[in-house]
């Protein structure tokens, strides 16, 4: 490579740098932690400080991942990133591996952190209280009441909360005169349905009842599930096109953006769904199953337990 070839290169990597920095000028930050796990660290000026989540970093801050840790980034700008290997990263450098450009997923991630804060929980807490009850043989199923029960994606997680009985568990799937489509056996306290089985793809709502194998009179009411309408459909269709590109990999951070996004569109399923996806994917992160449980509760699909 000649020295002319050489230094071309340079200013190009150069103006690549610029340009992913430019799209920053008018944000107060680089990047925002959604989720941390470990004891990872970020310096900003001389000083080394532990990372928690909802921090913002600037564009000259360095970034210590630790051994067997995770950190959960998106830009100013809504890309997502990931950080698992323990080393040392500088934010601008990380800023140019997103790129520059513009993006409306950022309004939902900051609605995931304005509603998962400590500030958040706290109001909750006032105003909601946090006593759990419920009939013995009664089975709590974390879906919504009728106004929120649509569904758009092709597939849903149905989870609950195990009785005293314990399992396995029978999940049914029942149309509205009571007649059933479909039966599930699982030993788990979550279920991924296949709404595009042969069984349901043409049911425009059904209902799903959960029951204790261990205890036949342990068992949920039948809650209503119902699909979109096609106008409905066409609506989030639009929304969803302007992040897809953001969110298009299967990641646990992605799946947690993407839970925002079907929160602030009223698709409480779906919604639950993609936490369900994230925490499932990083277990062993907090933070998701965190995030996934004030969901649960601000919602009102369960009750925090004191």
């Amino acid at each position: 490579m000649t020295k002319k070839m050489k230094k071309v290169r340079i200013l190009i990597c150069v103006g690549f740098v610029l340009l992913a920095l430019s799209g920053y000028s008018q944000a107060s930050y680089a990047f925002k932690v959604l989720a941390n796990k470990g004891a990872n660290e970020y310096k900003s000026g001389d000083t080394w400080q532990p990372i928690k989540t909802g921090l913002s970093l600037g564009v000259g801050d360095e970034v210590k991942v630790s051994e067997n840790a995770y950190l959960g980034l998106v830009s100013a700008t809504g890309k997502p990133m990931e950080l698992k290997q323990a080393k040392n990263y500088k934010v601008a450098d990380l800023l140019s591996q997103v790129g520059s450009g513009t993006s409306v997923m950022s309004k939902y991630t900051d609605f995931i952190l304005s509603s998962n804060s400590a500030e958040a929980k706290k109001n909750r807490l006032s105003a909601t209280g946090a006593v759990h009850r419920g009939e013995p043989t009664s089975l709590s199923v974390y879906l919504p009441s009728a106004q929120n029960s649509f569904v758009y994606n092709n597939y849903m997680f149905v989870i609950w909360e195990a009785p005293k009985s314990g399992g396995p568990y029978v999940v049914t799937l029942l149309d509205f005169y009571d007649e059933e489509i479909a039966k599930f056996d699982t030993p788990e306290t979550s279920l991924k349905i296949d709404l595009n089985d042969p069984r349901l793809a043409k049911k425009p709502h059904f209902l799903v009842q959960v029951s204790s194998k261990a205890d036949a009179k342990t068992r949920s009411d039948g809650i209503a599930v119902k699909r979109l309408d096609a106008a409905e459909r066409e609506k989030i269709n639009k929304a969803y096109a302007e992040i897809s590109g953001d969110v298009k990999e299967e990641t646990p951070i992605a799946k947690y953006m993407l839970a925002g996004f079907y929160e602030q569109h009223g698709l409480l399923i779906d919604a639950l769904s993609s936490y369900e996806e994230a925490v499932k994917m990083a277990p062993d992160v907090e933070s998701f199953t965190e995030a996934r449980n004030e969901f649960l509760y601000r919602n009102k699909l369960a009750t925090q337990k004191q």
